[in-house]
C-alpha cells in the first residue's frame, strides 16, 4: 500500500500514544523486576481474564485503525497491534500456557530486564517518530 498523506497522520498519532507507553512501562519493569518477586498475578482467574479481554480489545483496536505497512514505523504499531490481540487471546484461552512463561522469565531475570529495556527503545523510537520527526509530520496545506 503507498505512503498517502492519511497513513502517515495515523501512524504519527498511533506512535504518540504506543511510543511513550512502550518507553515508560517496560522501562520501569527493567528497573523494579528483581525486587517485584513473585507478583501471583494468575492467583485470581477474574483478573486474567479481565486483563486478556483488555488487551484482545487493545490489539483489535489498533489492527482495526491501523492497516498500515509502508514503513518502519507502521510495520511497528501493526505488529504491536497483532501481538496485543495474540496475547490477550491466549491469556483468555490458554492461561496456564502464560503462566509458564511467567514463572520461567522470573528465573532469567537479566534476560527479562534485557528484552524489557529493548522494548523501552522501540517505545523511544516510536516516540521519536510521534512527537519529533518530521518524516511523518503533516504536510502544509498548498499555499493559494
Amino acid at each position: 500500500m503507498p505512503v498517502t498523506p492519511e497513513s502517515r497522520a495515523r501512524t504519527r498519532a498511533f506512535a504518540r500514544v504506543i511510543g511513550p507507553f512502550v518507553l515508560i512501562v517496560p522501562l520501569i519493569i527493567a528497573v523494579r523486576l528483581p525486587a517485584m518477586g513473585n507478583l501471583d498475578f494468575f492467583a485470581l482467574p477474574i483478573i486474567v481474564w479481565l486483563f486478556g479481554a483488555l488487551l484482545l480489545f487493545c490489539g483489535l483496536l489498533i489492527i482495526a485503525n491501523h492497516q498500515y505497512w509502508s514503513s518502519g514505523p507502521a510495520i511497528a504499531i501493526s505488529l504491536f497491534g497483532w501481538f496485543l490481540a495474540l496475547r490477550g487471546l491466549a491469556l483468555l484461552a490458554v492461561p496456564q500456557l502464560m503462566e509458564r512463561g511467567v514463572s520461567a522469565s522470573m528465573t532469567m531475570v537479566p534476560a527479562a530486564q534485557v528484552g524489557f529495556v529493548s522494548l523501552a527503545a522501540l517505545g523511544a523510537w516510536l516516540t521519536f517518530v510521534g512527537w519529533i520527526s518530521r518524516a511523518f509530520a503533516p504536510e502544509p496545506a498548498p499555499a493559494r
